[in-house]
């Protein structure tokens, strides 16, 4: 009779422990971290939530031609004098990534780092990944220019908070406030920038996605305060490149760079007219990034 009990006794319990298991492992599975909300590490002019693997390096390269309507006889812009960055960024941990650049436009060096906060996860218990962003710059132009008396007037900070979210497949946004610091500035201006940053990425194709980006300076200068930027554009991208091709108003590169000191006006006077006499200022622009796993 204890053996028929026994065998009771495991044909009950065991269904419910094989049910139980199955269910903690479905659990598991759905609150893996959700996949990036984007396929690079800037979306135009902002860096997003994106950090790179354990020892991979990425390389990037930024460009931004001159302004459309800046000029007679220089193909529009095209000729003009023309901004580049070009980086490296480094993966130390899953959710830290440390980078170096150099700037064309006022020998910026930049150092900047981005870490990992929360991660979305696929079941929305998290329901967004939040980010961190910082650098900080040297201005490395000549002391002969009249500039630079002491060597921290060259230094520039920016901090950023990243909080995105994949929608879906195809709809990723993110909102991004941020501080920009100069320690040497014009004494009409402010040593301190606050802002925030609205970016979305949807994805028309596998591997072709329309870009919008909006950057909006909050802190005001007693005279010449900068212009919100306003970007928009196509993404190109495969498991390890990506292009990034667009028009824009910000041509500083540098985040800080630009939310201080943008003076080109994106919408003219409050029409989309960046070929016409009086429209907005745009520029051509492209970044490139490619991913090196080690």
């Amino acid at each position: 009779m204890k053996n028929y009990n026994l065998l009771l006794y495991v044909f009950l319990v065991v269904p419910i422990l094989v049910f139980s298991q199955e269910k903690v492992k479905d659990s598991i599975k759905k609150d893996k971290p959700q996949r990036a909300a984007f396929e690079s590490s800037y979306i135009i002019d902002n860096p997003t939530n994106v950090l790179l693997h354990k020892n991979a390096m990425e390389v990037q390269m930024s460009h931004r031609f001159g302004l459309i309507n800046g000029g007679t006889n220089d193909l529009a812009g095209f000729w003009a004098p023309s901004n580049i960055r070009i980086g490296l960024a480094y993966g130390i941990h899953e959710r830290v990534t440390i980078g170096f650049g150099t700037t064309k436009f006022d020998r910026l060096q930049d150092f900047n780092w981005k870490v990992s906060l929360l991660r979305q996860t696929r079941s929305d218990k998290i329901p967004v990944s939040v980010s961190y962003y910082g650098n900080f710059t040297i201005d490395a132009r000549k002391k002969n220019q009249g500039l630079f008396v002491n060597l921290e007037d060259r230094y520039s900070y920016f901090n950023q908070l990243i909080i995105a979210r994949r929608f879906n497949s195809k709809l990723s946004l993110q909102v991004a406030p941020s501080i920009s610091h100069y320690n040497i500035v014009k004494n009409t201006m402010r040593n301190d920038m606050v802002a925030i940053a609205f970016g979305g990425r949807y994805k028309i194709s596998p591997q072709t996605s329309i870009m919008i980006d909006y950057s909006q300076p909050i802190t005001e200068f007693l005279k010449d305060n900068p212009s919100p930027g306003i970007s928009m554009g196509f993404e190109f991208s495969t498991s390890a490149h990506a292009f990034q091709l667009f028009i824009t108003n910000y041509n500083g590169i540098v985040p800080q760079k630009n939310y201080m000191f943008n003076q080109n006006d994106g919408f003219g006077r409050g029409e989309f007219n960046p070929f016409g006499k009086g429209g907005g200022q745009f520029l051509v622009g492209f970044n490139i990034t490619r991913i090196y796993n080690f």
